[in-house]
Parts: structure tokens; C-alpha cells; sequence
């Protein structure tokens, strides 16, 4: 059974930057496209917002919102995923969730890391 284990999260002030990890279970972590999700305060109805996926060869993609600001790595020896954002707005405050980059996520989900970014 695949688990994900975020952390990194934190309160940060506008402007600045923080450092996500993700590390997966299981030696099926180099084959998948893989993604870093978001959910908002107050938003637990809605579906966590796709903001970043990378491929298994390191093709990126970027949610617009974040475009410029987060940069998404994956290191396949160590099963990691890493999430770096910068610049960051009181709007990216929000539970982080990583998962596959794909059909909504489709392992069981990981507790996620609290992303605070005061005014």
C-alpha cells in the first residue's frame, strides 16, 4: 500500500518562501506523473486544486496562480517530491497534499502540511 507523508509547511509572511516534501512509499514512485494538490480554508467540499505535476522524466506543468512563483522537483532514488515556493500570497494559504499528477489523485491521501502566509 502506497503512503504519502508531506511536510514543510508553515507560517510565513507575504513574500516569502517555503520548502515542501513528500515522500512515497513503494517502489512505484518513478512511473507515475506525479502532483502537489491544494485545499483552502473553508473549501472542504471542494476538490483539492491541481497546482503543479511533474512527469517521470521531469516534464513540469504549473497551475496559472502559481506560474513563476513554485517550481515542483522529484527525486526517484529517494521517492521525494519537493514543492519550492516563493513569493508567496496570503491566497496560497491552504492545506498541500502531493499525489499522482493525474485522475485526482489516485492513491489513498496523506494527511497534507499547513501552508499559512500572513499579510
Amino acid at each position: 500500500q502506497v503512503q504519502l507523508v508531506e511536510s514543510g509547511g508553515g507560517l510565513v509572511q507575504a513574500g516569502g518562501s517555503l520548502r515542501l516534501s513528500c515522500v512515497v512509499s513503494g517502489s512505484i514512485f518513478s512511473i507515475h506523473t506525479m502532483g502537489w494538490y491544494r485545499r483552502a480554508p473553508g473549501e472542504q467540499r471542494k476538490l483539492r486544486e491541481l497546482v503543479a505535476t511533474i512527469t517521470n522524466d521531469g516534464d513540469a506543468r504549473y497551475e496559472e496562480s502559481v506560474k513563476g512563483r513554485f517550481s515542483i522537483y522529484r527525486d526517484n532514488a529517494k521517492n521525494t517530491l519537493i514543492l519550492q515556493m516563493n513569493s508567496l500570497k496570503p491566497d496560497d494559504t491552504a492545506v498541500y497534499y502531493c499525489n499522482t499528477g493525474f485522475g485526482g489523485g489516485t492513491f489513498d491521501w496523506g494527511q497534507g502540511t499547513q501552508v499559512t502566509v500572513s499579510s
